[in-house]
């Protein structure tokens, strides 16, 4: 069975764009720049505009175990 969500095409949850032709993805995956969410059950993807617009928000959601990861150490030295 096939998820009728994955047919549709990519379109930015905060203001209803979809990609530019210059942005690479595909008609039914965001390109590598947008930013993948879920909200309720539901997958929603926002495009860079509004992940910067929205940042602190969509910060705000993440579950306190996520702030409580040590941070990943840098390889250089």
């Amino acid at each position: 069975m096939t998820d009728p969500a994955a047919a549709r095409p990519a379109v930015c949850a905060g203001c209803g764009r979809t990609p530019r032709a210059d942005e690479g993805g595909a008609p039914t995956r965001p390109p590598w720049t947008w930013s993948n969410e879920t909200e309720g059950g539901r997958q929603l993807v926002r495009c860079p505009d509004c992940t910067r617009t929205h940042a602190r928000s969509i910060e705000a959601r993440l579950d306190e175990s996520w702030w409580d990861r040590p941070a990943p150490r840098s390889s250089e030295p």
